[in-house]
């Protein structure tokens, strides 16, 4: 989608969704209206080889009504209240990823000062009653994006979290690193599950220490590399990892070497405390799926799994161990959840991000290969919501 010529104040048709527009100097940013999915987003659009990493499903403008009502929309990134779904809880049906994923978000408003660019939509879930607001910062100078949900009035724990969804690069692989790691683990339900025709490579219930070293349910390969994207074809896999330090700024990166970027998220492991892989290699085969998509899903949750709302509430292997699985909101305060995404270029010999260095210039993300690329970003908002 060509994005050039959109203005922060356009509202239009994109890829068969009805949606808001936002941007900067640096990045022009749609939100549909229906289910407040961020996409599609354009890095740099006014550059000769402007940068487009987010999914967006297939079967958009095609003659297709999915069950399942997120899968209407799918592209990009949004807010999952609840991540996942789930059985009944205490009265409570979710459909998948909540209706902050599927619903109509309203209300939007714009506001653009001194090289800031905002935008701002609402809604109010009927599962379980409260107030969402989403806002979205965009600031001249920076391919950064701000996002911040602000949830009120609602009561209970709930497991939640953002659902950046990226697609394969025009060239090359992706490759996949995160901060330094407490563990990994895989689904704890059986991989061999095919309802629908989906079919799963790794192993049930197993635990891991590197991204490089993943097991599988195959005797002659008992482990795979989880690092690179695209693999394993005809498989959809869907692994957890865990933060380190629950203090320090957390980071996702993921590399296209051969395609010129890195896309980057930024969280509080406080709040966000694990990263959910889900990585669809045309392993799903129901409708509207077909066998035909590939994305993978690099989502920050607080949640168990992708196990759904009991599951995570509920006492499981990861709670009991210091891991939270759910946040506890209080209708009489606030509960705000600050998330950064942005994209940096990158010279083709940048392979894998090693580490990153967090000062008061920005974030410097360093290589294997000894490369390092800094991107001025304000890191602090995901912890205090400011930009400063």
């Amino acid at each position: 989608m060509n994005m050039k010529r959109m203005t922060s104040r356009r509202t239009q048709v994109i890829d068969s969704q009805p949606s808001w527009l936002v941007r900067s100097d640096a990045v022009a940013c749609a939100v549909t209206k229906q289910g407040g999915h961020m996409g599609p987003v354009v890095f740099f659009p006014d550059a000769r080889t402007p940068i487009q990493p987010y999914y967006v499903s297939p079967w958009q403008g095609e003659a297709t009504r999915p069950d399942e009502p997120v899968l209407r929309t799918l592209r990009g990134d949004f807010l999952c209240f609840p991540f996942a779904a789930g059985p009944l809880w205490r009265g409570e049906q979710h459909r998948l990823h909540g209706e902050t994923a599927y619903a109509a978000w309203k209300q939007p408003r714009w506001s653009s000062r001194d090289g800031v660019h905002q935008l701002s939509v609402e809604m109010q879930p009927r599962v379980r009653p409260g107030h969402v607001t989403k806002r979205i910062w965009l600031r001249d100078g920076e391919s950064v994006i701000y996002t911040q949900h602000e949830l009120r009035g609602f009561r209970g724990r709930m497991p939640l979290g953002h659902h950046a969804t990226l697609a394969p690069p025009a060239r090359g692989l992706l490759r996949i690193s995160t901060s330094p790691l407490q563990f990994g683990c895989t689904l704890p339900r059986s991989a061999l599950q095919t309802q629908d025709r989906e079919y799963y490579a790794l192993a049930p219930k197993a635990r891991f220490r590197d991204l490089k070293r993943v097991p599988t349910i195959w005797k002659d390969e008992p482990f795979t590399d989880c690092s690179v994207f695209p693999a394993r074809e005809g498989f959809v896999d869907i692994l957890s990892v865990y933060a380190k330090d629950p203090k320090a700024p957390a980071w996702t990166c993921a590399v296209a070497s051969e395609s010129g970027y890195l896309w980057f998220a930024l969280k509080d492991p406080g709040v966000l405390p694990t990263t959910t892989m889900w990585m669809e290699n045309r392993g799903r085969h129901a409708a509207p799926w077909n066998g035909r998509n590939c994305c993978i899903g690099l989502e920050d949750v607080c949640s168990y799994h992708a196990e759904g709302v009991k599951a995570s509430v509920q006492r499981n292997d990861l709670n009991t161990n210091g891991i939270p699985t759910s946040l506890l909101l209080n209708p009489r305060r606030p509960t705000f959840i600050n998330y950064i995404q942005g994209v940096a270029r990158i010279p083709r010999s940048f392979d894998r991000v090693k580490k990153a260095r967090f000062d008061n210039d920005g974030v410097t993300f360093m290589a294997d290969s000894g490369d390092a690329v800094n991107v001025s970003v304000c890191h602090s908002f995901i912890q205090d919501g400011r930009l400063t």
